[in-house]
């Protein structure tokens, strides 16, 4: 995240000159409001059935084609996504594979060894979906471990593990639950999820910035490789299809992100730099004719699809790509999964910290846009869960930078659509909803806030929680106290902890209680730091608000923790 757009495109654009002549047929307004139009170029030359590729014998694959793991994604109570990319060489173009079909073979067993197999079926993998696997496996039980694999030809994928949710009037005593976002790779090493792989968890929501657009040069960034060179195609900004496929193919062959992926099921939504830093619909940062960033989106939406365990209605149609949905666990929680990057108005007064005004305040701005706005607020109405978890991408509670009149507000966060943020809290408010819970990424810090009212009245009423997990490497190593730590802290007294250094959150939710506790590393800059908790809280179902919670020491004494927690007023 940077703090305002910048001009200037970040070099030639090398789309193919089919998708640039058609991409010229539309210009922002009709890219935005019609989006039949716009799915005109999603790529139709160069999707599974129209360029009747042709088949190859997976016998014939010489080299391991399972080099970036599996994955498994979006719990439902009787079915799972099991993801798997073939790529022998993954740094390259095309990935090592030959521009034919695949048959890839995939088995779900209750047991780690494959003993017990009780599913087994054939996916294909498709060269213009550069070989990604999306398996539905259907006709499971509810609330169920599962382990799975892939083959193609003699080659046999590393194992995963996963799970199904429970059923919709299920019940469960506890869900445990992670969010992670933000992982440059250039920033660091993917220490903390090593760590996160060895959690008891039932699920993990990534809450954007999976990769980042930048370029990495041959040392790795801030990794500093002294064993290894990257190929010097990395070393520019992500562009083209072939672009971004590369660079999840950099990103995904991270043995510890492959470790957490196989550990659990990931719930994925994007942020901006999946495709362009703070992009905003179909508002580009750079200064490029529209049809350039519709084109760059395509491309982006289309390999993020390619790289994640998403279902089929989550496949894009050029530039469009409808990433919020809902999922539910038992009678527990149920996650309104959102996008707050694909519909948004511009940001106020250019982007970054500003002073808010009328152009921040109008009341027509959108975070959400009207459609998805209004499925998240009808959906609402027919909610009978004891939690309700929002995970998104942006700040939502108010954050102040200095505890002055002259105070300046985020742009890109919530604080740039106020109107959008009341008439999410208001339509909450009408709907019922008492135990709501954000789960927000992007800012490279962790959080919690409890969400006021009345942001001007730190004695109103508490309407929820906000948990802000802190970046997996953005940032390299932090510190326990950012350099604005204070004047943050003095100025929002509805912050109750800021820690800035790089980890993971984990939120375990019960019929009585949401308990967050913030796991942090030390360094990403070296390989190998130890994971701490940081600081606990706990919210009361039917009160919010945050307490500070405790956490357990290595020989079982119960230990408060608050690295970073604001104290409270009058301290």
């Amino acid at each position: 995240m940077t703090p305002a757009h910048r001009a200037g495109s970040p070099r030639e654009a090398d789309h193919s000159p089919e998708l640039r002549a058609a991409a010229r047929h539309f210009g922002r307004r009709g890219f935005l409001t019609v989006t039949g139009a716009a799915a005109a170029l999603a790529f139709s030359a160069g999707l599974p059935g129209t360029a009747h590729a042709a088949e190859a014998d997976p016998r014939r694959i010489t080299e391991d084609p399972f080099t970036l793991g599996v994955a498994s994604g979006d719990p439902l109570p009787g079915s799972v996504l099991l993801w798997t990319r073939l790529a022998p060489r993954p740094y390259e173009p095309g990935s090592g594979m030959p521009r034919a079909r695949v048959q890839v073979r995939w088995e779900l067993a209750h047991d780690a060894r494959f003993t017990r197999i009780v599913r087994r079926g054939q996916a294909t993998a498709h060269p213009e979906l550069d070989h990604s696997v999306h398996a539905e496996v259907t006709g499971l039980d509810a609330d169920r471990v599962y382990h799975y694999r892939f083959r193609a030809g003699t080659w046999i994928s590393p194992a995963g593990r996963t799970r199904t949710a429970p059923r919709p009037g299920a019940r469960p005593g506890e869900l445990r639950l992670a969010a992670v976002s933000c992982q440059a790779y250039h920033d660091g090493y993917f220490t903390a999820y090593r760590h996160l792989a060895d959690e008891d968890l039932d699920a993990v929501f990534h809450l954007g910035d999976y990769l980042y657009e930048y370029a990495v040069n041959a040392t790795g960034g801030a990794r500093a490789y002294t064993d290894r060179r990257l190929p010097a195609h990395f070393n520019r900004e992500t562009v083209t299809l072939e672009d971004y496929r590369l660079r999840y193919g950099l990103y995904k062959s991270d043995p510890d992100l492959m470790a957490a992926h196989a550990a659990h099921p990931f719930v994925v939504t994007w942020d901006d730099h999946e495709t362009e830093n703070n992009y905003a619909g179909g508002t580009p940062e750079n200064d490029v004719p529209p049809e350039e960033f519709l084109l760059r989106r395509a491309a982006a939406y289309r390999a993020y699809w390619e790289n994640q365990p998403l279902r089929a209605p989550q496949r894009p149609t050029g530039p469009d790509m409808r990433l919020y949905r809902r999922l539910r666990f038992g009678r527990l929680a149920r996650f309104d999964i959102l996008d707050t990057r694909q519909y948004r108005s511009d940001q106020a007064y250019g982007d970054g910290w500003q002073t808010p005004g009328p152009a921040s305040e109008d009341p027509s701005r959108t975070m959400l846009g009207t459609t998805q706005e209004r499925w998240l607020l009808d959906g609402w109405r027919t909610a009978d869960t004891t939690w309700n978890v929002v995970p998104q991408q942006v700040t939502f509670a108010r954050r102040r930078n200095v505890p002055t009149p002259a105070y300046k507000l985020s742009m890109d966060a919530w604080d740039g659509y106020p109107a959008a943020r009341a008439r999410v809290l208001d339509g909450a408010a009408a709907a019922g909803i008492e135990n709501l819970v954000v789960l927000t990424g992007d800012v490279h810090v962790g959080y919690a806030f409890d969400l006021k009212a009345d942001f001007d009245d730190p004695a109103s009423k508490t309407v929820g929680t906000e948990i802000v997990a802190t970046s997996i490497a953005s940032g390299k190593d932090g510190a326990d106290r950012p350099a604005n730590w204070a004047d943050i802290t003095a100025a929002n007294p509805h912050l109750k902890f800021y820690n800035g250094r790089r980890g993971y959150v984990t939120v375990t939710l019960t019929g009585e209680r949401a308990r967050a506790d913030f796991r942090t590393v030390a360094a990403v800059t070296t390989p190998g730091a130890p994971v701490t908790t940081a600081a606990s809280f706990v919210t009361e179902a039917g009160d919010p608000g945050l307490q500070a919670g405790v956490t357990r020491a290595p020989a079982g004494r119960r230990t408060p923790v608050a690295s970073g927690a604001v104290p409270p007023a009058g301290r």
